[in-house]
This record gives structure tokens, C-alpha cells and sequence, in this order.
């Protein structure tokens, strides 16, 4: 079985996710249609197809086909855990780091049903975050983890192994996998690292320091943010881009390799080099 998951918000009417499955229907492949955003109220979706949640379909499917932006495969991603099912992109989204394909190559897809791709394995982060000495929320991340001000500068002080590494006044911090380190983290000013390679990268957003500076570190590592009491000011925790809560002072976020990975269906098109110089310049 593939999935087949459409962002009803990128793909109208379903109409490029209508093309995949008749392909692979034509070449013996069983499908199932798993919209992305489906319980958005403000998602149409056609009346003539059938749909699954991509959550019920994964355990039975070899490939999913994620048809939208880097947003919309970083969400199919949270919906599989924690089956290891191959994904593989087809960008309808502005940037498209994650999606191996373009629209025009959407035939591609039947060579990675074909088992024909090499599989990038994707870090993630495993997160945990702490209040008054108790845990009070555990999640994952495969692109990014976020900790921001409501619009008020916030206090931060970051450590490796209970080593200090930065403190800082600023906007907040992004510690991001090496997949998210060309997302938001590069917009803050983070380096960029291939996608393949296991790494914690720490970026401060809009530090008020003079040096401040990213971090790149070992996998190994475990990497503890500690927010001060802020009074009045308000900040938000945020995982993925998807998973939002409200942070209060003196919380404890510990962020570490996880055991899982996230694998992606790669096939070997354009280097992530290519990619990286054809949608950064």
C-alpha cells in the first residue's frame, strides 16, 4: 500500500495527488488517500474519494508520497511515529528542502514505490520539558525546537552536559536537527548542515549580545535550556512548528538525540548541495 498525502490547502481538488494514484493503480500498486490538515475547518476536500488518517493507514504502507511544502511532510512525519515508513515529498510548498520531487517529476514516484531509492535516515530530537522539578511535556522534533517571547525579550542561559555554553537576553533559541538547519535557524543566522549527518545546532534569535554566535554540536550531547522568571513577559514552546504551549518562568527544557528516526526516499536526483544553492540564491 502507498499513502497518498495531499495538502488540500496546496493541492486543490486533489488534482496532482489524482495523477499519482492513477499511476501507481496502472502499475499494480494498491493506494490510499491520507490528507494532511484534513480537520483544518477551513479544508476542502472532494466528495468522490475516500479518505484514512495517515496515523490508522502507516502500519500498513511500504511508501508515503507527502504532495505540499516542507510543512505539510514535517506533519505526516509526526502522524507515522513511530513506524518506520519511507517518505517522499512532492514540493507545492515555496521552498521544498525536504521534498525530493517538483510537480513536473511527479512520475518519479513509481521508482520509489519500485523500492529504487537510497534511504536517508533523519535525526531527530527527543523533548522534554520540566516545571517545578516535573515533567510536564514530552514530544519530538525532526526539523526543530523553539523556545520564543510573546514580543518581549526573554532570559536564557543554554547548557551542554551541565556545562554552560551562552546566556543571553533575546528574542529566544532554536535548537534544530540538521533537516531543520534550513529552516528557521538558518534564518537566524545558523549555519547550514547536510540533512544526512547527526548534529544539535543551537541558534539565539535576535541575542542581545555582541557575540553571539550558533553552536554546532555532537549528537551525544544533552542540551538543557533554562528559561529565568520573567515577570510579566509571556513565551511560548514551540516543536515542529506544530505543537505550541505557553512557557512560565523558571522552566527546564532538555532536548537530546532520540533513539528514532525519520527516514526519508531519496532518488538521487539533485544533491542536497544542488537543492541548497538553487533555492537559497
Amino acid at each position: 500500500m502507498v499513502a497518498i498525502c495531499p495538502n488540500p490547502f496546496r493541492d486543490k481538488a486533489c488534482i496532482l495527488s489524482r495523477r499519482v494514484a492513477s499511476l501507481l493503480n496502472s502499475n499494480g500498486f494498491d493506494t490510499c488517500f491520507c490528507p494532511i490538515f484534513a480537520d483544518d475547518g477551513d479544508a476542502v476536500l472532494p466528495d468522490d474519494l475516500t479518505f484514512r488518517p495517515l496515523s490508522e493507514a502507516a502500519p500498513d504502507c511500504s511508501l508515503i508520497v507527502v504532495i505540499g511544502g516542507d510543512g505539510t511532510i514535517l506533519h505526516a512525519a509526526r502522524q507515522i511515529h513511530p513506524h518506520a515508513v519511507p517518505l517522499i515529498g512532492i514540493n507545492l510548498g515555496s521552498k521544498g528542502f525536504m521534498a525530493n520531487l517538483e510537480p513536473e517529476e511527479y512520475e518519479y514516484v513509481l521508482r520509489a514505490a519500485r523500492g529504487e531509492y537510497r534511504l536517508s535516515r533523519r535525526m531527530k530530537l527527543d523533548v522534554s520539558l520540566y516545571r517545578n522539578g516535573l515533567e510536564i511535556c514530552r514530544d519530538q522534533a525532526l526539523n526543530d525546537v523553539v523556545m520564543h517571547g510573546y514580543g518581549d525579550c526573554i532570559k536564557i542561559t543554554a547548557l551542554c552536559n551541565d556545562s554552560r555554553i551562552t546566556a543571553f537576553s533575546g528574542d529566544g533559541i532554536i535548537l534544530s536537527t540538521p533537516t531543520g538547519s534550513t529552516g528557521y535557524s538558518m534564518s537566524a543566522g545558523g549555519p547550514i548542515v547536510e540533512p544526512d549527518a547527526e548534529a544539535i545546532i543551537i541558534s539565539p534569535i535576535c541575542a542581545h549580545m555582541m557575540s553571539s554566535r550558533s553552536f554546532v554540536l555532537g549528537s551525544g550531547n544533552v542540551i538543557t535550556v533554562e528559561m529565568e522568571k520573567q515577570h510579566d513577559r509571556r513565551a511560548y514552546l514551540s516543536v515542529d512548528g506544530t505543537s505550541v504551549m505557553d512557557l512560565s518562568g523558571g522552566d527546564r527544557l532538555v532536548v537530546r538525540r532520540s533513539e528514532s528516526f525519520t527516514h526519508m526516499a531519496d532518488l538521487g536526483l539533485r544533491s542536497f548541495y544542488a537543492i541548497a544553492f538553487e533555492k537559497l540564491r
